[in-house]
């Protein structure tokens, strides 16, 4: 049987967190600083055909003892473990994501977020969504712009759904349309296992590895691509030179140390898919 108690001593410890553990904003705050920093946006295990496992054994072991990262379903249902076990009262919700569409364009519900209640209200918590995770949590009031350490948010209404939105320069830019209805566990297993094995799924064709960083930088692989986006500033590219490079750069900057094997599995993989030299407009 999985173990579905989560060691919660140990997922602060693999964050970094020694400070307030009372079920309060700032205390969320302090939570979704130091988990974005530290545990890296990754989609390996797909990319590799081994689909995430969402108990919370498997994410524990996965996640905190071994040092690497995941994707939504592995990040948030790891954060909304956390958060319970620590007093608060926490909601799983799913979003369509809508990255680069209309405010009320359709997509796949294929996004896992948490809903916080507070005292100030109910707040989005949401560890996983790549290069633009929310790097605070977002009071679910619509149309207030936001501060994060990264950039300026606003929940924007399309009838009863909220659709996340990030200012990027001088534009908004669509990044999910939040339903409010809650979800139960089954709900991430069913869009966890589309996800992570549709054929036209982005995650099953491509290495994508995010983490953001110090002043408002974020740093993004995607194949053999590596961007740097600092505000206010022009965005760096580099190409990955050969699979020594990609080692380091998975170390060094995304914190993110993999066997010889699964580095070797990695590259074969993109090259059997194709995709090792292929880019994508959202990862530029």
């Amino acid at each position: 049987m999985p173990d579905d108690t989560l060691d919660v001593d140990g997922w602060l410890r693999r964050i970094g967190h020694s400070g307030p553990r009372e079920p309060a904003l700032p205390t969320l705050r302090a939570l979704i600083a130091a988990h974005t920093a530290t545990i890296p946006f990754e989609n390996i295990d797909v990319l590799l055909g081994r689909p995430p496992k969402l108990d919370l054994g498997s994410l524990q072991q996965k996640l905190v003892a071994n040092g690497r990262g995941g994707y939504c379903f592995e990040q948030n249902s790891l954060l909304l473990a956390g958060l319970a076990c620590l007093g608060f009262r926490v909601t799983g919700l799913l979003a369509r994501v809508i990255r680069g569409m209309d405010a009320d364009a359709s997509g796949h519900a294929t996004h896992m977020v948490v809903r916080v209640d507070l005292p100030e209200g109910p707040f989005l918590a949401d560890v996983g969504f790549g290069n633009q995770t929310p790097t605070a949590p977002l009071a679910m009031r619509p149309g207030i712009e936001q501060e994060t350490p990264h950039e300026t948010m606003r929940l924007w209404p399309v009838g009863e759904e909220l659709t996340l939105q990030a200012r990027l320069g001088e534009d908004w830019q669509s990044i999910y349309r939040l339903s409010p209805h809650p979800r139960l566990s089954v709900d991430y297993e069913v869009a966890n296992w589309f996800t992570a094995t549709h054929p036209a799924s982005l995650f099953v064709n491509n290495l994508i590895v995010a983490r953001p960083g110090p002043g408002r930088t974020r740093h993004t692989l995607f194949n053999g691509q590596v961007t740097v986006r600092r505000p206010g500033e022009r965005t760096e590219r580099s190409r990955l030179a050969d699979d020594a490079d990609a080692r380091g750069i998975l170390e060094s900057t995304f914190g993110l140390t993999l066997s010889d094997a699964d580095l070797t599995d990695v590259l074969e993989a993109l090259e059997r898919k194709g995709t090792r030299g292929a880019t994508h407009p959202f990862f530029a």
